[in-house]
């Protein structure tokens, strides 16, 4: 298999780099021409629009919003359907990440200043949240558990889900999740119309405040559309990860780390870094060698050669250095001493310390969140959170002495601006 390797030595290695983070995230304009379309339509035409676009697309005859609704008694019998490994795991997992969501849980707080002027903030929920789950013939019950478990522990007090189920296909598991998870309503539409129906509201489907999960171009671009009328998580790009290696690992284990990213799509990106020349040479022949067993051998070994790296470093400190440049989405530290080395970590998603600790574990069961930033965002954002369904309002309650001390300053900035109106009223409030 052709896949890149260059040193950090090489005098072109920045250009390099360079090139081989390089992806394209401009909007495909007749993609977005498309959703437009749809999304006017139905902001326009509520349920008929919606209707339409789900006989279109995915060749349902439901004559009724009602007929794309799916009853809370369906989704709790698609989870005692599960064979009872499958319908454990999936409860095991749910706990896992209940467990550590609920650690994250912002409090309200105030304090009292020596005037009697309060001040503080108060944390609330948001009302009702829409979560985007992928349907058909792809199970993705992982992230039905990572979006709506954070909402839940949030105290969002309604999860409308959506998923398109193409010829009326639904997938139990996705079901089951959601029986596991408390979603309180959901219809299966899918694609933009799903995202506007959210964002807008229908004579069925109601307004939410916020979307979130993951989807095709159509729903990404759908979901900048609406950013500003709802919220959004994040518009995420392909799956990444990056290993740093000291060399001591056994490399079949490396290589199928990189195949766990690089089997999501052609445009995911597997990189491994480490200062042992023979150790990447090592993982290169257990590249060629497992490949041949993957049933998506064909996804891994274009997304390995088109957007895949072994670089040799000069040492971990230098590796480190790379890995903040890079910001990846998972960042695996294959080291003797991973919680020491990850202080010099600034930017990551989420980072996996230790020989035993794959990426796999993360998207399904270790507990935090598996929706993180890509594209190098992790230089300013975060994973998906129980903070990203509360909301911090600020209170102010200013005593009548602390009026007379703040509404003096306030009024004195506010000549200063040339607004007349903000002084004044500082002003009334002062006692002589």
């Amino acid at each position: 298999m052709n896949i890149r390797r260059f040193s950090t030595s090489d005098a072109s290695f920045d250009q390099d780099l360079k090139a081989l983070l390089a992806f394209e995230t401009a909007q495909d304009d007749t993609i977005d021409n498309v959703v437009a379309d749809i999304l006017r339509n139905v902001k326009t035409r509520g349920d008929a629009a919606v209707l339409e676009y789900t006989q279109r697309f995915d060749r349902l005859d439901a004559q009724s919003m009602a007929q794309l609704e799916i009853a809370e008694a369906e989704l709790h019998a698609a989870l005692d359907g599960l064979p009872a490994e499958q319908r454990e795991a999936l409860q095991q997992a749910a706990q896992r990440v209940r467990d550590y969501h609920e650690k994250q849980l912002m409090s309200s707080w105030t304090y009292t200043e020596a005037d009697g002027t309060l001040l503080g903030q108060q944390v609330t929920a948001l009302d009702r949240v829409g979560l985007y789950v992928p349907g058909g013939k792809a199970a993705y019950p992982s992230s039905v558990l990572m979006n709506a478990i954070p909402a839940k522990v949030a105290g969002v007090q309604e999860l409308i889900m959506v998923v398109p189920t193409p010829g009326g296909e639904k997938n139990q598991l996705v079901l089951a999740a959601a029986a596991v998870c408390g979603v309180d309503r959901v219809f299966c539409i899918g694609g933009a119309q799903a995202v506007g129906a959210l964002a807008y509201g229908t004579e069925t489907v109601p307004q939410v405040d916020k979307i979130v999960g993951p989807g095709n171009a159509y729903v990404a671009a759908a979901k900048r559309r609406v950013f500003g009328v709802v919220g959004i998580d994040m518009v995420a790009g392909p799956s990444e990860i990056l290993v740093i290696c000291d060399g001591k690992t056994n490399p079949d284990w490396v290589a199928m780390d990189l195949f766990s990213q690089a089997e999501h799509d052609e445009l995911a990106q597997a990189i491994l870094l480490s200062p042992d020349a023979a150790f990447l040479d090592a993982v290169q022949a257990s590249i060629e060698r497992l490949v041949e067993e993957m049933p998506r051998k064909e996804i891994i070994r274009t997304s390995l050669q088109n957007r895949g790296a072994l670089i040799k470093v000069n040492d971990l400190d230098q590796a480190a250095e790379i890995a903040n440049y890079i910001a990846p989405e998972h960042l695996e530290l294959s080291v003797d001493d991973p919680l020491t080395y990850s202080k010099k970590i600034r930017h990551a998603g989420a980072i996996f310390m230790g020989r035993d600790t794959c990426e796999a574990l993360g998207d399904y069961c270790a507990g935090p969140n598996h929706v993180l930033p890509t594209s190098r965002t992790a230089r300013f954002s975060s994973p998906l959170g129980v903070y990203d369904f509360q909301k911090r309002s600020s209170l102010i309650m200013v005593s009548s002495a602390g009026a007379q001390k703040l509404g003096r300053v306030a009024a004195t900035l506010a000549y200063g601006e040339g607004l007349q109106a903000h002084a004044r009223s500082a002003e009334f409030r002062l006692k002589g």
